[in-house]
């Protein structure tokens, strides 16, 4: 019996240990395109890999996964984040769990995760071969109900490859013809769109705040009812951080639709709203009566940012607070509660590139992640139509769907042999 996952990065390295750990005599074969195995697992997280969250303080899998929550839901319950760490941590990694809930590697080094995964590949037996882009994957009746698939590669030198079966693990299609291989296969599939980047503000002079992080921030799409909470960056460009990626991701297709052009609207003051903002700003007015707008200002922001809002509120920085009047308070609470600004394109952010898209999820059957339509064809990964925030949830997700792909082609395995 051979199995092929097409993709070496963590859904397809993760499913090939578990494979061979469930039927150690299956040939198992993983095919990279590129020319690294878990290139992208080398970066994420900075090049720390935050291979998950403790999930603590998430209210449900809606608040994490923009798309495939309710299969992510469902699929958790068998491998969750508390069975993805106790799994490194009997390979020898050692884990630190952060306040923020992300759990990173001790030696906080990717190249251990790697490593330990190729470790493991290469002690269980799975092949890996790099160089091998896979263009169009066909399936071949072998007689009665068998069959096999045959793949095709884009290189014409390089000779198609059979297989019993097939786990599609290629990580995020970056492009929608990408999805070309599975045509012939005729699998449902989303057009894919970037997730996960920051916004960009070009011309607005929020950018000469570069470097300024205000920790607690609401940003939201002005005239949606999209929005995420959390810190925000500024950069040259415009604007990153939490906030904004958690936004980027739940707002990735209309976004994308509108050709990432977009009013943003930013909460200055944590999400408190304007009733709160403006109790805050009397308080502060009545206990700096003869100080300047410049010198007293609320805790969360610095005099920069501080500054750059007073005159977007129409004030003057050496204006004392207690001659601001009412209507120049009513600018101001406006501004720290409800600032908009106009957003015209976006980007990447680090090198962690993540797309929604992919295969349909009612292509797959959640219990095996095996297609509905065509037996024997495995999806695992970011190349399902599945993506979360930062915070280790895309990783989890990978290391979920690769064990429940991987007990599914042993199950099957198990039944053909």
């Amino acid at each position: 019996m051979t199995i092929t996952i097409i993709g070496a990065g963590a859904a397809g390295c993760f499913a090939a240990i578990d494979i061979k750990r469930r039927c150690p005599q299956a040939d198992v074969t993983v095919l990279e395109a590129g020319g690294r195995p878990l290139a992208k697992v080398a970066i994420t997280g900075g090049g720390r890999c935050n291979l998950t969250n403790t999930f603590e303080d998430v209210k449900s899998a809606e608040a994490v996964y923009p798309r495939g929550a309710r299969l992510m839901k469902r699929l958790l319950k068998e491998f969750g984040p508390e069975d993805t760490m106790r799994w490194f941590e009997n390979e020898g990694v050692r884990l630190v769990r952060q306040e923020d809930h992300c759990v990173f590697p001790a030696s906080q080094d990717a190249i251990e995760i790697v490593n330990t995964l190729l470790q493991l590949m290469n002690h269980h037996g799975a092949r890996l071969l790099t160089g091998h882009r896979v263009s169009r994957i066909e399936r071949e009746e072998t007689g009665g109900s068998d069959s096999r698939f045959v793949l095709h590669f884009a290189t014409g030198s390089t000779k198609p490859l059979t297989a019993d079966m097939v786990l599609v693990a290629t990580g995020g299609f970056q492009k929608a013809s990408s999805l070309s291989m599975l045509a012939p296969l005729g699998v449902k599939t989303v057009a894919p769109v970037p997730s996960l980047f920051s916004l960009c503000l070009p011309g607005d002079n929020i950018t000469q705040l570069t470097g300024t992080v205000v920790e607690r921030t609401t940003a939201s799409l002005a005239g949606t009812k999209l929005k995420a909470s959390g810190p925000l960056l500024i950069t040259h460009w415009g604007m990153s951080g939490p906030a904004i990626l958690k936004l980027s991701a739940f707002a990735a297709r209309p976004l994308h639709d509108d050709g990432y052009k977009a009013t943003l609207a930013i909460n200055w003051m944590g999400g408190r709203n304007e009733q709160e903002v403006m109790e805050t700003v009397a308080a502060l007015a009545a206990a700096n009566p003869r100080k300047q707008l410049a010198s007293a200002y609320p805790t969360e922001l610095n005099s920069r940012l501080w500054l750059h809002l007073l005159a977007k509120s129409g004030l003057k920085a050496d204006t004392r607070w207690g001659e601001m009047g009412r209507k120049g308070m009513n600018r101001l609470v406006s501004t720290l509660a409800n600032d908009h600004y106009r957003v015209d394109g976006k980007n990447r952010f680090k090198e962690e590139f993540v797309t929604c898209g992919g295969v349909d999820l009612s292509e797959i059957s959640p219990a095996t992640m095996e297609s509905k339509t065509c037996p024997g064809l495995f999806f695992a990964g970011e190349a399902v139509d599945v993506d979360g925030i930062t915070g280790g949830f895309n990783l989890q997700a990978a290391w979920t769907m690769a064990h429940v792909a991987a007990k599914g082609m042993a199950l099957r395995w198990g039944l053909r042999n």
